[in-house]
């Protein structure tokens, strides 16, 4: 009988021990989420850093659609980079678009920025398919401009960091040609 009672105190106070538990478990559970959701609020209300690494003096639009009402509005081109995050190829071309200042300078001051990482439902954003990097200008008037091209023949309009020079030229090409035809429409 002793031996009984030792073993239903031991186990009710196991039990009792094990509720403790359970609720310190369930309590710590609770100000997880509750942390968790507040750092998930805070990260909400910061808003969203547009330029992604491309360029923080660049006025930057955050959607293709309101690119495209911005570019017929102010007669500039529109520059549309598409690229991923985590792809090498896009990163050292971030690195080699921001390091050359005359780039800058004209995506700052003569174009119309947009960079994407999600694509635009917009079939025309993707002439020769979906890859990245790739970079397409649109005219004030809403047109992509096909003839505007890097050098590689598999992907005609991906520029590479060995290409920024071309990338370069083509901006100006952009800037003289399609701002020119919009003053003509």
């Amino acid at each position: 009988m002793l031996v009984a009672s030792m073993l239903i105190s031991c186990h009710c106070s196991s039990l009792g021990g094990q509720k403790v538990m359970l609720r310190w478990v369930l309590l710590a559970l609770f100000f997880g989420i509750c942390a968790s959701a507040g750092e998930q609020k805070k990260k909400a209300a910061q808003p969203q850093d547009l330029s992604r690494g491309w360029g923080k003096g660049i006025s930057w639009v955050k959607t293709y659609e309101e690119a495209l009402v911005k570019t017929a509005k102010s007669g500039k081109p529109l520059m549309v980079i598409h690229h991923r995050e985590h792809c090498p190829y896009s990163q050292e071309l971030k690195k080699a678009f921001v390091a050359k200042k005359s780039i800058l300078k004209m995506a700052k001051e003569d174009f119309i920025m947009l960079n994407l990482v999600e694509e635009p439902a917009d079939r025309n954003m993707a002439p020769d398919g979906y890859y990245v990097p790739r970079i397409l200008f649109v005219d004030p008037s809403k047109t992509v401009r096909n003839d505007i091209q890097g050098i590689h023949s598999d992907h005609l309009f991906t520029y590479m960091t060995e290409d920024i020079d071309i990338l370069e030229e083509n901006m100006k090409k952009a800037k003289v040609l399609l701002h020119s035809k919009h003053k003509e429409l």
